[in-house]
């Protein structure tokens, strides 16, 4: 009796030290991303200004040429909250834009800025698929404005190289399309309110092609290795005949279907030891497994996003998972699939915040293999 009670405690003690060491598997889409744009800018050059300005000055205008176009660019970085949401932080440099203006008495004025500065915009994420998605961005901008002005015969400038930091607002919109979970490009247009120095505010618009680079979140640290406890000694007792072999039961290996992807996500995670052990038993004369046929595959999601989108991705993962097993052997043929979206909910949650909800609602993101599962003799 003694040495029940203690192999039970030692038992017990492994399996509880097991448990512990486990961890869900979380999202690995959001985090830390770096990203890079380049594209034509577009100036608005004011010559309606410039010809009041040198009326006022005793001349009169006969032509204006305007230089309104460059490339900008930007290189930035961000923080991924949620799928919805995310903060923006970088350089930008808009180019160079000038004008040439022809005047009576003979003469020309030649004007030139380059405009550059910081940026902080809180930018907004619409998912469309699971690879495609629309976003918006509005924040401020802390640019500098670089003049050059020259002038000729009876054309005088008293300020010649006049420059000014100034704080404006910038805003914008733009596609996305994710090549994997790490890199996706940018196609975006936006608009950037600058001060020309000279007191004038004006817009600078530019359209681009950007590439970012997602970190994703840092790996959960290893647990710490169980404690080796030994067993308990062995018991000197008298020996008497073993009694008859108990009768052999079967418990069931229940999949745990919420390793298998990340959140809005189709794609399988590697390794898969348990859709492996499925395989095995499916391909193995054991338990008559193998004399199995139509095996029915069901995906479900959780409810976050429309019915129609949630209803794609159930299906394409209980597609991802039939293939899977098909790649380990299996006749496709006996495999059969369907996805019902966010039907049959394992929980219900009433969690507000989108991040907590997210979290709660992990167990309804799963697969379902019915008419085998994968199991394990017990004495």
């Amino acid at each position: 009796m003694k040495k029940n009670i203690a192999n039970a405690i030692w038992t017990l003690g492994f399996a509880g030290c097991a448990a512990m060491s486990s961890s869900p598997a979380g999202a690995d889409d959001l985090g830390w991303y770096i990203g890079g744009n380049v594209g034509q800018s577009n100036a608005t050059i004011d010559d309606q200004r410039i010809i009041n300005g040198l009326a006022a000055n005793g001349l009169a205008t006969t032509s204006i040429n305007n230089n309104d176009q460059d490339t900008g660019y930007k290189v930035f970085g961000g923080y991924q909250f949620n799928p919805y949401f995310a903060l923006e932080g970088g350089y930008f440099n808009l180019g160079q834009f000038g004008f040439t203006a022809n005047t009576v008495p003979a003469g020309t004025l030649n004007g030139n800025i380059k405009l550059n500065g910081w940026s902080f915009d809180a930018v907004g994420t619409l998912p469309i698929t699971q690879k495609f998605s629309a976003f918006g961005r509005l924040g401020v901008d802390y640019a500098q404005a670089q003049d050059t002005f020259t002038g000729t015969r009876a054309v005088f400038v008293p300020n010649p190289n006049p420059s000014r930091w100034d704080t404006n607002y910038d805003f914008g919109a733009g596609l996305q399309y994710a090549f994997t979970e790490k890199i996706a490009m940018r196609v975006e247009a936006e608009r950037y309110r600058v001060n020309d120095a000279v007191g004038n505010l004006g817009d600078v618009d530019v359209y681009s092609l950007g590439l970012i680079y997602r970190f994703g979140q840092k790996p959960a640290p290893a647990p710490a290795p169980c404690p080796v406890v030994a067993a308990p000694p062995p018991e000197v007792v008298v020996v008497t005949p073993p009694p008859p072999p108990p009768v052999q039961h079967f418990q069931k290996y229940t999949l745990s279907a919420m390793d298998l992807f990340g959140f809005n996500k189709a794609e399988l995670r590697m390794p898969q030891p348990k859709l492996d052990e499925i395989a095995h038993a499916l391909n193995s004369d054991t338990d008559g497994n193998s004399k199995i046929n139509n095996v029915m595959i069901t995906g479900y999601t959780d409810r976050i996003g429309s019915a129609k989108y949630n209803l794609n991705l159930s299906e394409r993962r209980a597609i991802a998972v039939k293939n899977y097993l098909i790649s380990k052997g299996v006749d496709g043929n006996r495999l059969k699939t369907q996805g019902k979206g966010f039907a049959d909910p394992v929980v219900m949650c009433t969690n507000k915040k989108l991040p907590a909800l997210i979290k709660c609602l992990a167990p309804n993101r799963r697969v379902e293999v019915e008419q085998i599962t994968a199991v394990r003799r017990i004495p």
